[in-house]
């Protein structure tokens, strides 16, 4: 039997398909959503659990997750107490941001901001073209050139970079990097969902 909200609007639930009772998401997805760490990241789980909710923020529109998501990895940000002086988020192409309308890592990291009370900047800018990292082979993304991203803007202290999904950690790392240029004297992150947790520990040491 379908459920009410989706008697209602035609909605299914953007993480599994399943008939919804009330917006969003379906109560199941919605307890896959725990915070979880390591050292210096906080994510909601596993790539094979929430691909489907990260390619439905990214690909098909479902800008509305952001705030339930982000939100979720504010828990996280709060449970981990790291001080934080501000929030950015790894930077898309202009021309992505145009087609979809929005940076989906942008999104969350604003709800993040806004539930923790802490400014949000868009400190990093994403330079020069390149394919999604979603098009590329391993190989291919562990690639990615040196200067993608640069500062625009001066920080300090500890700041929060957010993205959607991390992968190899290859993107992160030169986010990372470029926003310890910019001045924060420690970065953090926080994601929806990464691919190999045990595989990136060393990047979060």
């Amino acid at each position: 039997m379908k459920g009410l909200w989706e008697r209602l609007t035609g909605a299914t639930c953007p993480g599994c398909g399943r008939p919804l009772d009330e917006p969003l998401l379906c109560p199941a997805c919605r307890a896959l959503l725990a915070p979880r760490h390591l050292p210096r990241l906080v994510y909601l789980g596993n790539y094979r659990s929430l691909g489907r909710l990260s390619k439905a923020l990214k690909y098909r529109g479902h800008r509305a997750l952001a705030t339930h998501l982000g939100q979720c990895l504010a828990l996280g940000v709060q449970q981990a107490g790291w001080g934080l002086m501000g929030i950015t988020a790894v930077p898309t192409l202009i021309h992505r941001q145009v087609l979809r309308g929005y940076n989906p890592a942008e999104a969350l990291a604003q709800s993040v901001a806004q539930t923790l009370g802490l400014p949000y900047r868009r400190v990093l800018v994403r330079v020069g073209w390149d394919k999604s990292q979603t098009q590329k082979t391993r190989r291919k993304r562990l690639e990615l050139p040196e200067g993608v991203f640069r500062p625009a803007d001066r920080v300090e202290g500890a700041w929060l970079l957010v993205d959607d999904v991390i992968t190899t950690g290859t993107t992160f790392q030169k986010a990372r990097k470029a926003l310890l240029q910019a001045g924060a004297s420690q970065v953090y992150g926080a994601a929806i969902a990464v691919k190999s947790p045990n595989a990136l520990g060393p990047y979060f040491l």
